[in-house]
């Protein structure tokens, strides 16, 4: 099961799978879970089409934004979904998303190429985006320009300590780093692609307890922008 295409359009190609977990490369425009609408909402759902696939129920450990491509993970049972959701509140799983930003007044010259940066903030989700609060929740975010290529992209390295919701988005945005097609963050570059240039490229479950039981590898690893 290398892909699948519903109405004319792609939505996932498939990474790994075993009898407790399945990981795919989700497509970007393409919802993770169902949202609130319900019967009413009409975008693609990515669990839905892979239990319609998979003929069998999924169950959803974390998600990705509408618009954000990479890899996600989806537990096959519910002893397996308990699993990985211990292993994201206790922070053992690693993931690690590419980005490019083209900021106008080009600050990504106020960063060091190579640079491991930790950045903090509150952040609360509104109607549409996150903001910052004194009444929010506490986001940390681990960050590092990679390189700035011939075109003037700034090619980004970032991992989630914290799970927020708009995470990377926001903190890019606040640093004048806005990502290229995120118009709702800023953004006045298009993206080649649909969605926004933000993928997650790479889950690494070296620290995650009874890793081995689950018959997971230490790293999965896509190619990155």
């Amino acid at each position: 099961m290398e892909k699948v295409e519903l109405e004319g359009r792609m939505s996932y190609k498939s990474v790994f799978q075993n009898e407790h977990f399945i990981i795919v490369d989700k497509f970007p425009n393409v919802l993770s879970v169902p949202s609130r609408l319900g019967k009413a909402e009409t975008r693609l759902c990515l669990g839905h089409i892979l239990q319609t696939d998979l003929g069998k129920t999924i169950y959803p450990v974390h998600r990705l934004d509408f618009e954000v491509q990479g890899l996600i993970l989806y537990a096959l049972s519910p002893q397996a979904q308990k699993a990985g959701n211990a292993w994201f509140e206790q922070k053992t799983i690693k993931k690690t998303y590419s980005a490019l930003t083209k900021s106008p007044e080009k600050s990504a010259g106020d960063f060091l190429i190579g640079e491991e940066m930790k950045w903090t903030c509150r952040l609360l989700r509104g109607k549409k985006r996150a903001y910052e609060s004194p009444h929010g929740k506490e986001s940390e975010t681990r960050a590092k320009l990679v390189f700035i290529d011939e075109s003037g992209l700034s090619h980004w390295e970032l991992s989630p300590i914290t799970g927020r919701s708009h995470q990377l988005r926001y903190e890019l945005y606040r640093h004048n780093e806005p990502i290229v097609g995120d118009v709702l963050y800023g953004s006045t570059v298009p993206f080649h692609s649909e969605g926004i240039a933000l993928k997650a490229f790479k889950i690494d479950f070296t620290l995650c307890l009874n890793r081995e039981l689950f018959l997971l590898p230490e790293i999965i690893l896509q190619k990155s922008f």
